[in-house]
């Protein structure tokens, strides 16, 4: 069972998130930004996918530079455990704590 069966705006959410930490693959966000005319139809939300599931999940306009912040201090530490972080295990681990219902 793949994560996003039956939660295909779980996808949209991770996708942020790694958009906002500059690790959204260039091919998945082409992908995103051809979505972005169905997915305003089917929201009723006008923008692009980053401004639709922005407004869809109610995100404060700063959200971007808050989970910046938490990648980059999450990296730090982990740097001075000699470990790294996976952009993608970031993204799904702050979307399962902080958004469990989507």
């Amino acid at each position: 069972m793949s994560r996003y069966d039956g939660k295909p705006f779980l996808k949209l959410v991770d996708c942020y998130v790694l958009s906002c930490i500059g690790h959204l693959d260039d091919k998945e966000e082409h992908a995103l930004n051809l979505m972005a005319p169905k997915l305003s139809s089917l929201f009723g939300i006008r923008g692009s996918w980053f401004d639709i599931v922005s407004t869809r999940m109610e995100f404060p306009p700063d959200f971007p530079q808050k989970i910046q912040e938490i990648w980059k201090r999450g990296k730090e530490n982990a740097a001075r455990q000699g470990v790294s972080v996976d952009p993608q295990e970031f993204a799904r681990q702050f979307v399962d704590i902080n958004f469990p219902n989507i």
